[in-house]
């Protein structure tokens, strides 16, 4: 608009950390400071009982920064809490590369991927799963540009509040942090499913107190524990997705016990295809679950050291996950087992507890190793409980510091942990003693429906805030040169990402009205099957819109102009000519083959 005044940077300038360049910006992120107190002469139990004490330079958004009459959203004082968190920053690049690549390898690939072989076929699992890895490839790389750029708590939640509207900030906040509080118990749930695949005599609620344990435990220890555990849960994800490629290729190819040859056997009978283009509809709210969890990479960046190095090789890596570990592992098992099994989940609830890997593996009549593989399934459902704590409390404590939270929530101890934040996302870890229940297989279908939505609003607002965030960018006179990271796809893979999300959203409300004839089952027929069906396919829709309304007619917040976007505050300010000129002298002396490589990773 033409009345519309550019962006001014606040009066009060902040300072930076002792380690920015003399150039750097006075809106450099402030580095936070632990264990200022002398310790070494304390006891064990006081020194752990100190750790948990507020950080002295711990923040919340100020008090009296709102209007007179309280309903004025401060958009400059939540800029300056997200971007100067007093989270530890002690990920490594190691840390940030396992994540990326095994962070949310669980339920959604191992188990979930199950229920849409039986409701689409192999072809439309290739389909579905190819379509949002598409999707997520543009989104991860618009993502890790802002996030390069601006390492802020809360990553894209506080992106949206940034540079597309307050409001939208609020309900995406809330819509990933409610994401990852359901994603704890229904991990915990899947590996009680795991469990009774050994016909265990144990009872589910015993199991599931032995898994809450350790996944709380993990994360009271700190952003360096869950780092390591993640490390070590990822490494062995990748081997057992590796070694199950290798021997599904040797299986299909008749390497088996019996030596038969499979090959496409299955795709031609019982077929490629079940339930047509519905079918394919169906598959993409199952692969948006499994795919959530890579956009962590992101919400990580606050908490890392060095994000101008680690971040983009996190996000190249996404390519190869999406390639290896979905398409081909997915490829692999719609040879090697037929759509119509009745062991896959959600076709009886006696079996529910066998995976498509481990059927694929028993189908082969090779002792031992489908519990190996089972194993291995409940690994890596813990290692995406474990990440649930950790993004759950995480957006929930940036929330609180833009004060769309609970203050309370913004409390961050000594050792830089979101303790109250933990506690919350802890508590509903209790949720997964369902599992308990009779109606177990219920719960797990519900929660898996409300989890994987909400992953299509977080991913379709990150392509939008990058495609605003460019526009800002080129108004207020800055160059392209200028990012530490620029997107592979560019703001045309924003627009593809944004494009494919929306295209998921109204696939998915017609599944929800008419949804795909599950094996051997007849169409669902009555009305309140149909209305339980189809809010098991849009719950996430009617949470968002009533956050987003609430928030905005209670607030009269705006969308954000491209002139008045703030393109300073928390940003990472770095000399990237003279990093940039380093790079280029390294990266002339590498083969071609590293070049090539380097291109994607």
């Amino acid at each position: 608009m033409a009345d519309e005044k550019p962006y001014e940077s606040p009066p009060e300038p902040i300072k930076s950390s002792s380690n920015s360049s003399p150039e750097s910006s006075s809106f450099a992120i402030i580095e936070p400071k632990y264990d200022e107190e002398p310790i070494g002469k304390q006891s064990i139990p006081r020194r752990i009982w100190d750790s948990f004490k507020r950080d002295p330079s711990a923040h919340a958004t100020p008090v009296g920064t709102l209007g007179a009459n309280g309903k004025v959203f401060d958009l400059e004082g939540a800029a300056q809490a997200t971007a100067n968190t007093t989270l530890a920053r002690k990920l490594k690049g190691r840390h940030l590369q396992m994540i990326a690549i095994g962070g949310s390898i669980g339920t959604g690939l191992f188990v979930g991927s199950g229920k849409a072989l039986s409701n689409g076929g192999p072809a439309a699992l290739l389909i579905g799963y190819s379509f949002i890895g598409i999707m997520l490839y543009c989104t991860v790389h618009a993502l890790g540009e802002m996030a390069v750029l601006f390492p802020v708590a809360g990553s894209f939640s506080a992106y949206s509040t940034r540079f597309l509207d307050p409001a939208w900030g609020f309900a995406m906040g809330w819509n990933y942090c409610l994401q990852w509080l359901i994603a704890l118990p229904l991990e915990i749930v899947a590996a009680a499913i795991t469990v009774k695949y050994w016909h265990s005599p144990v009872s589910p609620a015993a199991w599931v107190a032995v898994f809450l344990v350790l996944i709380i435990s993990i994360n009271f220890f700190g952003v360096r524990a869950y780092g390591e555990a993640e490390f070590v849960f990822s490494i062995i994800k990748v081997i057992a997705v590796i070694g199950f490629i290798i021997l599904g290729i040797i299986l299909d190819i008749g390497g088996g016990q019996n030596g038969s040859y499979i090959g496409g056997k299955y795709w031609h009978d019982p077929g490629a295809f079940h339930n047509g283009f519905k079918g394919v509809c169906s598959v993409f709210v199952t692969a948006s679950f499994a795919f959530a969890g890579t956009e962590l990479v992101g919400l990580a960046a606050a908490e890392t050291a060095n994000p101008r190095k680690s971040l983009p090789t996190a996000v190249k890596q996404v390519f190869w996950r999406i390639c290896l570990f979905y398409i081909v592992s997915l490829t692999l098992v719609g040879l090697l087992v037929p759509y119509n099994d009745q062991r896959l989940i959600g076709q009886s609830s006696s079996d529910a507890a066998a995976s498509p890997f481990v059927i694929a593996i028993h189908n082969a009549s090779i002792q031992g190793l489908d519990s190996v593989m089972n194993v291995v399934i409940m690994i890596a459902v813990l290692s995406v409980g474990n990440s649930s704590i950790y993004g759950s409390s995480r957006t929930l404590t940036a929330l609180a510091e833009q004060q769309q939270a609970p203050k309370i929530f913004s409390y961050i101890d000594r050792n830089g942990r979101p303790v109250f934040s933990i506690m919350l996302s802890s508590a509903f870890g209790f949720l997964a003693f369902l599992a308990a229940s009779s109606s177990e297989d219920k719960a797990f279908l519900w929660m898996q429906a409300l989890s994987g939505l909400s992953s299509i609003f977080t991913w379709g607002s990150i392509c939008l805030a990058h495609i605003r965030f460019r526009r800002a960018w080129r108004l207020q006179g800055h160059d392209l040169d200028d990012l530490a990271f620029r997107s592979q796809a560019g703001v045309i893979g924003s627009w593809i990402g944004l494009i494919f999300n929306i295209l998921v959203l109204i696939a998915q409300f017609w599944t929800g009205f008419s949804p795909p004839r599950p094996n051997g089952d007849l169409p669902l027929k009555g009305t309140a099957a149909l209305i339980e069906n189809f809010f098991q396919a849009y719950l996430a829709v009617p949470i968002v819109l009533l956050c987003f309304f609430s928030y905005k007619i209670y607030f009269k917040t705006s969308i954000m102009h491209c002139n008045n976007m703030d393109l300073k505050t928390g940003i990472r300010e770095l000399n990237l000519a003279e990093l940039k000129e380093e790079e280029r002298l390294e990266m002339a002396a590498w083969p071609k083959w590293k070049k090539a490589y380097k291109l994607f990773c």
